[in-house]
């Protein structure tokens, strides 16, 4: 065999286990992109707005790309994802991924079409998501203790319901006739979105409390917790803005208003107590910083945050709110960029030491078919 063919069949491995190992919540790294990109957007950074754009439309691709290669190749391991209570709820990164780029489209691209086409798409995605894992995880025979099967991952589950009403509300114009019963609709996965969040970080907050909790257990979705509840704003602020531009459910709007600021107030709360954790965490107990793709989880909050408290500067007219967002938003770029620059270093210098390891393989092998010539 060649050095060309033993090249071949090694990096044909290299893929194969890469596509093997693919996380299901790598779609994290869509959202957490596409709400950066939207924050710039809203801070008329129009160009980095737009690179953002791209970069997310080409990741979207690959990804989709990449999951359907693994379901083909791999089912066996695919649906054991799905059935995981750790990694299961990875999938519903795919309904938030889908709505935010269609966010994208509405707001960069001005594409009606395209921004109905993906809502319609994370709708089909979140009851596909929403009604298979939890019926899967609940019927399951052997279910892991909480401290094992609990994580801030889940509530992705409540990111991916209120991103289905943060795009809905911006689509509204283009549903003509049907705006009443859509924005009842929408109300229902908002209302639902903060039901779930209340089912889950309580289970969360049984966990952080009272077992023990180990850096290694401080996983990056943990800031969900946050960013969860800062989405949950941004779809109120949305539902806002279109009880204003329609006339519809105009009786509902002081209670939107309210658990709007609830939300955000909640959303508030967390930062300090992750940055703590986070202080603990690598300060403290010295944990390493390694790239992990549910990094993405914890970009997207930052983001998330930037853009729900423009919009409730906006909603309550206070000026302070806009330099608060900005603040995150420079923060939400300084993590984007680390993240992203990690994500590209690990498979590179996994790369680089593969194609060493092919040449010395290489070389070997030719060293030893010489010296059996020399004996012939």
């Amino acid at each position: 065999m060649d050095d060309t063919n033993v090249l071949k069949d090694r990096t044909r491995g290299f893929l194969r286990k890469r596509i093997e190992n693919l996380h299901p919540a790598y779609f994290a790294m869509v959202m957490a992109t596409g709400i950066v990109s939207i924050a710039c957007h809203l801070f008329g950074m129009d160009i980095l707005a737009s690179i953002l754009f791209v970069i997310n439309i080409i990741s979207y691709a690959v990804l989709w790309g990449l999951y359907t290669t693994r379901l083909v190749m791999f089912p066996k391991q695919f649906l054991g994802d799905w059935l995981s209570h750790k990694r299961g709820f990875g999938f519903f990164t795919m309904v938030a991924a889908t709505n935010v780029l269609g966010s994208q489209f509405w707001l960069l691209a001005g594409d009606r079409e395209a921004a109905l086409l993906f809502w319609w798409l994370g709708v089909g995605l979140w009851v596909l998501c929403t009604y298979s894992l939890f019926v899967l995880l609940a019927v399951q025979e052997k279910k892991p203790q909480i401290e094992e099967g609990i994580n801030g991952g889940w509530l992705v589950a409540v990111v991916a319901t209120q991103s289905v009403c943060v795009l809905g509300a911006m689509i509204l114009p283009a549903i003509p006739g049907g705006e009443a019963f859509m924005m009842m609709m929408l109300l229902s996965f908002w209302l639902f979105g903060g039901m779930l969040y209340i089912w889950i970080i309580s289970l969360i907050f049984y966990r952080y409390m009272f077992f023990r909790f180990a850096p290694s257990d401080l996983i990056p979705p943990y800031w969900i917790n946050m960013g969860s509840v800062a989405i949950s704003t941004l779809a109120g602020a949305n539902f806002i803005f279109a009880v204003g531009e329609t006339g519809h459910m105009q009786d509902m709007l002081p209670f939107i208003k309210g658990f709007t600021a609830l939300y955000w107030a909640t959303a508030t709360w967390w930062i300090p107590m992750l940055l703590i954790l986070g202080i603990w965490r690598h300060g403290i107990r010295k944990f390493a910083f390694t790239y992990d793709p549910l990094y993405w989880g914890l970009v997207f909050p930052l983001g998330m945050y930037a853009v729900c408290t423009y919009k409730m500067g906006k909603i309550f007219d206070l000026t302070p709110l806009y330099l608060i967002a900005r603040i995150f938003l420079t923060a939400g770029l300084a993590a984007w960029s680390l993240t992203f620059m990690s994500m590209l270093k690990r498979p590179l210098y996994a790369l680089l030491l593969f194609i060493k390891s092919c040449r010395s393989d290489c070389k070997i092998t030719e060293s030893g078919q010489n010296k059996r010539r020399e004996k012939i």
